[in-house]
């Protein structure tokens, strides 16, 4: 994979704003910042940000409350959602699984983003209803609703971002594991239809598990012709929104000051928060580290067990996949600090993929972070060559799955 490794990152002072931990620009409110943090979360880094915002979709009463709980000092002006309007530069996102419990908030929130003009979304049934609900939305994207295998390649038509939620969720008892012989399947037949309708747009994986699915699709590009590894990610935004809501709660930390990173995978073990990373710089105690990397490496089994049988973690998962497309929709805009951690290829390790921090640009994936993995602490150090097993095992079953399937196909 040719990139560059960073092996050190230095983040200037960031003023936060109100939407996913991004940085839109929106119209009509103007506000200040007095107070400073260090974080990559797709953030503008400079050493002194004045935001000006270009919309707003809360209104007045909604964006005061928003701000007063993200950003000190904010003087909001009044502003409507109906002047919001489109940005110089928008995109076409397409969302792949638009009718599920992940796909139908992901859509609302991807619709809110002034930065897209498109949002195509597919599904094998019911997505007409969704698409009619979100185009009573006042916000710029038109939205275009495309049902079944006969419309997914118009679906794909000129999108520079693909969103991948579809398949199953897990269910009390399923680890993600389980869902591998189902969500394999429908991963694979949709990275075939962006082969061959945008192999350039970005391309995020959701679809679990992840550490199966992404190597899943980087084997179809390839044999498609068409794998370029800056523009295959897998969305673990997850793993780091949970580490840094726990660590928050824990440390009695403001929320928007917290950033923690988390590499490694996106199961299990395979998830690893860097707590001796965590910025601000925090102390934390042997059973404190013990017990928030645990809780974020099982979060989604307490919403599953939480729910009882009735879904999974669809809501918080929209949340992360939507900082995730809006990080990468400011990349795509000519941002050059963007910073987000994600499955992806990588020579971090010995292994082929790996979750990390990585900066993305217009092209994709310009630089892989590797400062995060060094001095790390020794709970770190063991979980991270305890992960790797498990990890490897993932990626290759992932691969190996393409290759039956495509031997198969010869021999029919």
């Amino acid at each position: 994979m040719a990139l560059t490794a960073l092996t050190t990152v230095s983040i200037g002072s960031v003023c936060a704003q109100p939407w996913l931990g991004a940085r839109p620009k929106a119209s009509g409110i103007g506000f200040t910042c007095s107070k400073s943090f260090n974080v990559f979360s797709g953030l503008k880094a400079a050493s002194s940000v004045g935001i000006e915002a270009d919309t707003s979709f809360l209104g007045k009463e909604g964006n005061a409350s928003l701000q007063a709980s993200f950003v000190p000092k904010i003087k909001p002006k009044q502003v409507f959602l109906n002047q919001l309007h489109p940005r110089a530069s928008s995109f076409k996102v397409a969302v792949l699984g638009a009718a599920g419990g992940i796909g139908q908030p992901l859509g609302l929130l991807i619709k809110m983003s002034p930065l897209v003009s498109a949002l195509h979304l597919y599904d094998i049934a019911n997505v007409k209803g969704v698409a009619a609900d979100l185009s009573h939305c006042n916000s710029p994207a038109q939205v275009l609703d495309f049902t079944g295998q006969s419309e997914l390649a118009k679906c794909l038509k000129g999108v520079d971002v693909v969103v991948i939620p579809a398949g199953v969720p897990r269910k009390p008892g399923m680890t993600r594991d389980d869902l591998f012989n189902i969500n394999a399947g429908i991963v694979k037949t949709l990275i075939e239809a962006v082969a061959d309708n945008c192999p350039d747009a970005f391309i995020h994986i959701i679809s679990n598990p992840v550490n199966s699915t992404v190597p899943i699709a980087a084997e179809v590009l390839k044999q498609k012709g068409v794998y370029d590894p800056k523009k295959l990610f897998g969305v673990t935004t997850l793993d780091v929104v949970r580490a840094n809501t726990f660590v928050a709660q824990k440390k009695n930390l403001k929320l928007v000051d917290v950033d923690v990173p988390v590499v490694g995978g996106h199961a299990g073990i395979t998830i690893l928060p860097l707590l001796s990373k965590t910025r601000p710089s925090t102390t934390f105690t042997d059973d404190e580290v013990e017990e928030l990397t645990l809780r974020i490496q099982n979060a989604g089994t307490e919403v599953v067990e939480a729910k009882a049988g009735a879904g999974s973690a669809t809501l918080s998962m929209a949340y992360a996949a939507a900082r995730f497309v809006e990080a990468s929709l400011h990349a795509l805009d000519g941002d050059r600090d963007v910073y987000e951690c994600s499955f992806v290829e990588s020579d971090l390790t010995e292994l082929p993929f790996f979750a990390s921090r990585v900066k993305i640009g217009k092209k994709g994936i310009e630089a892989i972070v590797s400062s995060d993995l060094q001095g790390l602490t020794e709970y770190e150090t063991k979980a991270l060559e305890a992960l790797k097993p498990e990890l490897q095992a993932s990626i290759e079953k992932g691969m190996a799955f393409v290759h039956k399937q495509a031997v198969n196909a010869e021999s029919a």
